[in-house]
């Protein structure tokens, strides 16, 4: 009996303990206090949107991701999910900007702006791209990687296919011949670089690459004319006089001629820009 009695007392302090502890807690967390927990939907969205608006991108994903989690069904749910993508975006977080756009598009594929969506996920990795072709920069082209750009270009390339007539698609477009222009002048690079330190092999295979995949990009010019002296040096006599015919058609005035152009000697012996 005197030790039930001990272990009544003991259970009675540690529940005294626990409770004066809780009541405490406002004092000692009192930074915790969530002061938005009688907030309306609209209240909460309005309040994201201006952090938002302000450039305080982590305390606006803060308060759209508190509003789809009270409020998970219905507009201002869906919307937050949006803009939680966008806010990433603008953090330059770019995968979980990714992971949210890709969320949206599987959970809303019939939203009335899922087009923005497609439109945002090329966004997000053209910003990446914009930096592969910084020439100025020390590090070698080679080790340069195109990805963000590919990745960028198959997005933009979905949404003008799904949604020919969106607002968005209009400069989608553009940054799509963008990034044609970009990638042919990375394989350029590349088979120039291949060509510089005699791997003519490889120089022509990557000329060939960007001809076959960018044969509108104004690089095709030059990475013709990587061809023909590639295959020249390689004694590949016959696939040079074929390279060489195309060139000179397409390209009849091109600078990399040369002067010479007319001489016994063939063209590409006597001419170079690099």
């Amino acid at each position: 009996m005197h030790k039930y009695i001990l272990m009544q007392i003991k259970l009675k302090n540690l529940f005294y303990i626990v409770f004066a502890l809780a009541l405490s807690g406002c004092g000692l967390f009192g930074d915790r206090v969530d002061e938005t927990k009688n907030f309306t939907a609209a209240k909460l969205y309005a309040d994201a949107k201006e952090e938002l608006t302000s450039g305080s991108y982590e305390r606006a994903v803060q308060l759209f991701e508190r509003l789809e989690s009270r409020y998970p069904f219905g507009p201002y749910a869906q919307q937050a999910q949006l803009e939680i993508a966008y806010a990433y975006f603008k953090q330059g977080d770019q995968a979980q900007a990714l992971a949210a756009v890709e969320r949206f598009i599987k959970l809303h594929p019939n939203h009335p702006n899922v087009d923005y969506m497609y439109y945002l996920r090329g966004l997000i990795t053209f910003n990446d791209s914009l930096g592969f072709l910084n020439f100025i920069a020390n590090q070698d082209i080679t080790e340069r990687d195109p990805k963000a750009s590919r990745d960028s270009f198959d997005a933009f390339k979905q949404l003008a296919i799904q949604f020919p007539d969106s607002k968005y698609t209009p400069d989608a477009i553009l940054r799509m011949k963008y990034l044609v222009n970009a990638l042919a002048q990375y394989d350029l690079h590349v088979a120039k670089y291949y060509y510089r330190r005699q791997a003519f092999l490889a120089a022509a295979n990557r000329a060939q690459a960007a001809i076959r995949e960018y044969p509108d990009a104004p690089a095709i010019e030059e990475a013709l004319y990587v061809l023909v002296k590639s295959y020249d040096a390689l004694g590949l006599t016959e696939l040079r006089d074929d390279a060489n015919r195309v060139f000179l058609k397409n390209f009849p005035n091109s600078a990399f001629l040369g002067k010479n152009a007319g001489g016994k000697s063939a063209w590409w012996k006597l001419w170079t820009l690099w």
